[in-house]
């Protein structure tokens, strides 16, 4: 099975697109929809803005899918078997199986961006990477740890992210190193996300997806919240709907899709985040970028 993955929030980059933007006709249409639909010139943003304006969630959220999904619809190989997405990841992918069409997606996007900047200017959260332990000792620690912090990232054996109160998130940072991280690093977000702080994001998102017209995929999502193939389109949009609160089984979606036959990982993006994690889960595993 030839499995194609991407990247959520943080694969950002000045000037991500623009050689894409240059390689043909379809991808400069795509672009030019997307600046219409949006109602602002993201793609000048992309190709010409600071590290600093693309780390806004409502600019970072969609330029990141705007990059993997225009990749993916002009690969002259793109065969999908099998696809998973990193959080926001999960909507270039449902774009790539056929799901959802791109217009669809990208005002989904948009409003899930702003949704989360929203909620994220509520209370002051964070979240942090918890290097060298294995997840139940983090998540134990989690639940010891007064205030809300939850697992939010299973990125790869050894990698959890976790998110919440600022407070309880630097205690629980404190806790992991007493019981032997390698490491805690807080991330430069603004936000809880994946924690039951982005719960208003989630009711505002909603309805919205509620409304959304999901197609019969042409081949499984690997779902966050899950980590299993899904195909029926109902429990794609619960799925998608529970994950803005719910975390991110990433580990857990890339060996399942192992047990299922994928034979090869191909990253649509310009790093190589994604491909690292999988290597990370499984050392055997063939991973490359598109």
């Amino acid at each position: 099975m030839k499995a194609y993955l991407f990247p959520g929030q943080g694969a950002q980059y000045p000037g991500m697109g623009s050689a894409l933007y240059q390689s043909g006709r379809v991808a400069r249409d795509l672009f030019k929809r997307a600046d219409a639909l949006l109602g602002f010139e993201i793609t000048k943003i992309m190709f010409e803005g600071s590290a600093a304006a693309l780390r806004k969630t409502r600019i970072t959220q969609p330029a990141v899918f705007l990059n993997s999904v225009i990749q993916a619809l002009t690969h002259p190989d793109f065969q999908p078997e099998g696809v998973a997405g990193h959080s926001l990841g999960e909507f270039s992918a449902l774009v790539a199986n056929q799901s959802l069409d791109f217009e669809e997606a990208l005002r989904l996007v948009a409003k899930r961006a702003q949704a989360m900047q929203r909620a994220t200017e509520v209370k002051p959260a964070t979240m942090a990477a918890i290097l060298g332990l294995r997840d139940e000792v983090v998540e134990k620690i989690c639940a010891d740890t007064p205030g809300i912090v939850v697992a939010a990232n299973y990125n790869c054996p050894g990698q959890l992210v976790i998110s919440g109160e600022i407070p309880a998130v630097q205690a629980a940072c404190d806790q992991a190193r007493a019981r032997g991280a390698k490491r805690t690093l807080r991330l430069p977000v603004g936000g809880a996300f994946h924690s039951p702080l982005m719960e208003p994001a989630r009711e505002e998102l909603d309805r919205a997806i509620g409304e959304a017209q999901f197609k019969k995929p042409i081949c499984p999502i690997y779902q966050n919240v899950s980590a299993t193939a899904v195909s029926d389109p109902d429990a794609i949009r619960e799925n998608l709907i529970a994950q803005l609160s719910a975390p991110v089984r990433w580990t857990q979606s890339i060996r399942n899709m192992i047990r299922d036959g994928a034979t090869e990982f191909i990253e649509l993006s310009p790093g190589k985040i994604l491909q690292g994690l999988v290597k990370k889960i499984d050392p055997h595993a063939v991973a490359y970028s598109a």
